[in-house]
């Protein structure tokens, strides 16, 4: 692997982890609750905390903070430096997503951007400024016609603490770089407020390493959270950032620092091909292929002669105007699978298998949270916790090292992790 110097995939030997009391916080600041559509109608503070803690995060988004069900709910907890505990203790920082579909320069665009408040207070603001928009009881994601300009505004008006982060920046549909609907640079989509945007969200389907070759982006922070629809740890924290600060001394305001000047330690991410939109293709047709594929077809689709839908790693490489500057302030990364999906590999079981629950329950009674098993558990110790399961053992660590073989997800399916001639769908 290379070192944690040049940035590019971190060695685990390098970080504390969230147990710690003075370490890194292991964040996971894009989530939904449970009045988001198509998300589980058993996300609740209790359940994401549980599972963040067996994760090993320790730090959450609260989702949708603009719907008034949810906000009773978040209401209840204790708020101290702008960010809200639970009795047990554990953080959520007020966070919440919205979609804006809009005509700019003669293009609909739609896109998805993730929000982080520094208070109630500003929440409230927040919410009855969207309230005056549209409707907010319908989804925990609202949709808005006003443009990405405006939302920057308006915001700014309210409170210069509050971030913006497009989400998964590069996906076709919702991404402010995607192929169907985005823009080609941040100056186009934000103009002179762009200024204002200090971070995008690399999403499943890129790495930090992709995002290195856009000129663009040298200046801002590529972080990594999950978008989770549902509580289990093989969604939540399957994307997270890393931040350098004491458990016993968050404060939104450190956490809003580090994302803007860039002073991050470091982010979870999953193999793109893992992604949704990794590859170009057609759900439908059951064909995809990469970027040199789609252009010898002149981004035709063989089954029905429509165009493909064009995928992040063919528009990572339209947009790409540099080799990868060695002086850049690059962050290292993790690029794991969640264990959940090794346990199913090795065991040839589905992620939710009692068979699957098993090993993975025994393992993080034995070391923790799953963090600590993924990055840091020796392979001595694997070993002694795992005698009948060598080919699990062997998964972790390949895993840890990015060598897990991922055909590549396409047109909103996901990749397949690969064990020889084995393989094991990620869902």
């Amino acid at each position: 692997m290379e070192s944690l110097k040049e940035g590019i995939i971190a060695d685990s030997e390098n970080f504390e982890f969230s147990d710690s009391p003075k370490t890194a916080v292991f964040a996971d600041l894009h989530i939904h609750s449970r009045f988001s559509r198509a998300t589980s109608k058993y996300i609740n503070l209790e359940n994401l905390e549980k599972y963040a803690r067996i994760k090993g995060l320790g730090l959450l988004g609260t989702g949708d903070f603009q719907h008034a069900l949810w906000f009773k709910e978040l209401n209840e907890l204790e708020e101290r430096d702008g960010i809200l505990y639970t009795k047990t203790g554990f953080p959520f920082v007020w966070q919440t997503e919205i979609s804006l579909m809009y005509t700019q320069d003669g293009k609909g665009r739609r896109v998805h951007l993730v929000i982080l408040a520094p208070s109630k207070e500003v929440v409230q603001q927040i919410t009855k400024f969207l309230g005056s928009k549209g409707r907010l009881d319908y989804d925990g994601r609202p949709i808005f016609g006003f443009n990405s300009i405006e939302l920057v505004d308006e915001m700014m008006r309210i409170s210069n603490e509050i971030e913006i982060i497009p989400a998964h920046a590069w996906t076709p549909w919702f991404g402010i770089f995607g192929s169907k609907s985005g823009f080609n640079s941040l100056k186009e989509a934000f103009q002179d407020r762009e200024k204002n945007i200090h971070a995008i969200e690399t999403g499943m389907s890129s790495d930090p390493e992709m995002n290195w070759h856009l000129s663009q982006l040298n200046n801002k922070s590529i972080i990594s959270f999950s978008d989770i629809h549902s509580f289990w740890p093989w969604r939540l924290g399957r994307e997270a950032t890393i931040f350098n600060i004491d458990k016993e001394k968050l404060s939104y305001k450190e956490i809003i620092r580090q994302i803007r000047e860039n002073l991050i330690s470091g982010t979870i991410e999953t193999d793109p091909a893992y992604g949704k939109y990794h590859y170009d293709g057609h759900r439908l047709c059951n064909f995809s292929s990469s970027s040199e594929e789609t252009k010898k077809l002149k981004g035709i689709c063989p089954i029905c002669k429509k165009p493909l839908t064009i995928g992040v790693e063919n528009r990572v490489e339209e947009l790409t105007d540099q080799e990868i500057d060695k002086n850049l302030n690059k962050k290292p990364y993790y690029k794991i699978l969640p264990l959940h999906e090794l346990i199913a590999l090795a065991k040839a079981s589905t992620l939710a298998s009692r068979k699957t629950w098993l090993v993975y329950n025994n393992l993080i009674e034995k070391f923790g949270n799953e963090f600590n098993i993924l990055l840091h558990i020796s392979k001595e110790e694997l070993i002694k916790a795992l005698p009948e399961d060598l080919v699990l053992v062997d998964l972790i660590l390949r895993n840890r090292e990015g060598k897990i073989k991922v055909k590549a997800g396409y047109d909103g399916t996901y990749g397949e992790a690969m064990l020889g001639e084995k393989q094991a769908k990620l869902i």
